[in-house]
């Protein structure tokens, strides 16, 4: 199985797609200035402290790079398309996922930079950025230094775990970082709408655990401070008891195959390369295919590149209501306490 499979938020599993040179080197075609919500000169100048010190941005930015994962869909969702994105998994055009190309709009062409090998250092210099936006990375002490020296440098919050920081506080930086504090707030108590929907429509979720796993090297699971771990307590379920030992200082950890009781939870997801490859294998393991959440049918597979696996990991206020919508169904049936109940395999 590949590392993107596992983790899909270390900068090495970055998908080895093509990069698109900038506009000013024979490259494609630059995104347009966005025409509605735009920020006002009074949201300038603005400080934003990270890990690595405080950041100040003097006026709106209007050429920004992305170096972090996921940035892209909360600047799409605030109206402000970047000159350049960075590549995670999917190879998708200016590695824009289909839930966010209604924002993205016609014509706007991100620019594609990779990170297998690291920040490419020079591609992003040659965009002549005037803001870069690392929150949701896994940059060093080293990468910000040299990013700094290019434009105001965002790097990931103070406190988190790399790559652990919540959609929410993506989007708020983000927000503050443009000048749309106000804006980013609003998309963000818009999805935490749908969220809350959900809860009250769904009572039994509250009274149950729920985890997220995969195969790599036996179990991989998903903590506390992971944001797919974060999407289901969000949706009321509780995470396994023990599970923050486990992963520790990471987004998540391999499991021990004395601890595998701890995936015996009311409701499993698993991401997988292959459903029907994977899903067999975990089945037919002679410890997991003892346990409840087996044998009751409360486990759920879904495949990485497909558009809910992805979602599932490239979790963003965009991404988001898409999610919601297709898995609410499979969690319901899995938790509805009758193991006659199937869980229908998402269509997309």
């Amino acid at each position: 199985m590949r590392l993107t499979s596992i983790r899909r938020s270390a900068t090495v599993v970055a998908a080895t797609a093509l990069l698109l040179l900038p506009a000013a080197c024979g490259g494609g075609s630059e995104p347009s200035a966005p025409s509605s919500g735009a920020a006002t000169s009074t949201a300038f100048p603005v400080s934003i402290e990270h890990k690595f010190g405080t950041t100040t941005i003097s006026a709106e930015p209007k050429r920004i790079a992305v170096v972090g994962l996921v940035e892209q869909d909360a600047l799409l969702s605030l109206g402000v398309v970047p000159v350049a994105t960075t590549e995670w998994f999917g190879e998708k055009p200016g590695a824009i996922w289909p839930w966010a190309e209604a924002a993205l709009g016609t014509g706007a062409k991100p620019q594609v930079l990779t990170n297998t090998d690291g920040v490419q250092f020079e591609k992003v210099a040659a965009l002549r950025p005037d803001l870069i936006l690392g929150v949701y990375s896994g940059l060093t002490s080293e990468d910000y230094a040299k990013l700094a020296k290019i434009a105001p440098t965002v790097a990931q919050p103070k406190g988190s775990v790399d790559y652990g920081v919540s959609w929410q506080d993506v989007t708020r930086t983000v927000g503050t970082a443009v000048g749309r504090k106000a804006q980013a707030d609003t998309v963000v108590t818009g999805v935490e709408a749908k969220f809350a929907a959900v809860r009250t429509a769904n009572p039994a979720f509250a009274g149950a655990t729920g985890l997220m796993a995969t195969t790599y090297e036996g179990y991989y699971v998903y903590g506390p401070q992971d944001s797919r771990g974060r999407f289901l307590t969000d949706l009321g379920f509780t995470l396994p008891s023990g599970l923050a030992e486990v992963t520790g200082k990471e987004f998540g950890a391999n499991l021990s195959r004395e601890r595998s009781d701890m995936l015996d939870t009311g409701v499993l997801i698993w991401l997988v390369d292959s459903y029907d490859t994977d899903r067999a294998k975990v089945q037919a393991d002679p410890i997991y295919s003892k346990l409840k959440v087996k044998t009751e049918g409360r486990d759920i597979y879904l495949e990485n590149e497909e558009l809910v696996g992805a979602a599932t990991s490239f979790i963003t206020p965009l991404s988001l209501p898409f999610l919601l919508e297709k898995i609410v169904p499979q969690l319901t049936a899995a938790v509805d306490g009758n193991p006659a109940t199937a869980v229908q395999r998402t269509a997309a």
